[in-house]
């Protein structure tokens, strides 16, 4: 997908994506993390991109983002869910808020919540970036950061699954090699989600019983500030 760069930590499997117009050679990005800012400027200037937006998805509890530092070397603005309380952002998303650049390019915000009580998904073209809301075969957990497990199935069930079946689900995460995935294939065979009742799924969520996030506690106040508050701690 030539408009479309997914890039891959390693360390807390996150997917940050590019999406750009070939004409003009301006970009979004989506959910950048701290330790890859050398790279992402790297492909930014060998491809002679215009970055428009920095855009979140939510207040990340895994990693930090580098979304401060992004729009301090590139002139970017940083754009984030209104209810996340990142208040650095110059542009606080509203549901179905849209962002253009490029041409002839736009994309549009979703409130999700469920995840976090802030959670976006972005819809451009026939993409979808669900961020930690819906992933392949799976969903985010419901554990912190205002999440439940009823608006998560009624965000994933009543806003994502009403997307045409083609679209292409790009995930926040993915901890099995996956890259892509469509909506007719999470309503077919996401473990979590498929023929799953709404008292079904907050049943399995309550039972997950996963360990907290190790960097929770600097990392959620870190991306409130965009990554430009980080590592106090150390």
């Amino acid at each position: 997908m030539k408009d479309l760069t997914q890039f891959f930590d390693e360390t807390s499997f996150t997917y940050t994506y590019v999406l750009f117009d070939e004409l003009t050679k301006e970009a979004i990005m989506i959910d950048p993390v701290d330790t890859h800012l050398n790279d992402y400027l790297n492909f930014i200037n060998k491809n002679q991109i215009n970055l428009r937006y920095v855009i979140e998805t939510h207040a990340h509890a895994d990693h930090v983002t580098s979304a401060g530092n992004l729009c301090r070397a590139t002139g970017a603005i940083a754009a984030t869910p209104v209810h996340c309380n990142i208040t650095p952002a110059e542009i606080q998303l509203s549901d179905q808020q849209e962002l253009t650049f490029g041409k002839n390019e736009k994309i549009i915000a979703y409130h999700t919540p469920g995840h976090t009580e802030g959670s976006m998904t972005f819809s451009w073209r026939n993409y979808l970036f669900t961020g930690d809301t819906l992933l392949i075969n799976g969903c985010g957990r419901t554990d912190f950061q205002g999440g439940s497990s009823e608006k998560l199935y009624n965000s994933i069930t009543k806003v994502i699954f009403k997307f045409p079946e083609s679209t292409v689900i790009c995930p926040g995460h993915d901890y099995h090699g996956n890259k892509f995935s469509t909506i007719k294939d999470e309503k077919l065979t996401n473990v979590r989600l498929a023929n799953k009742s709404l008292e079904e799924f907050v049943k399995i969520m309550s039972e997950l019983d996963l360990p907290k996030p190790k960097l929770i506690d600097k990392a959620v106040t870190a991306n409130q500030a965009l990554g430009l508050v980080c590592h106090a701690a150390e």
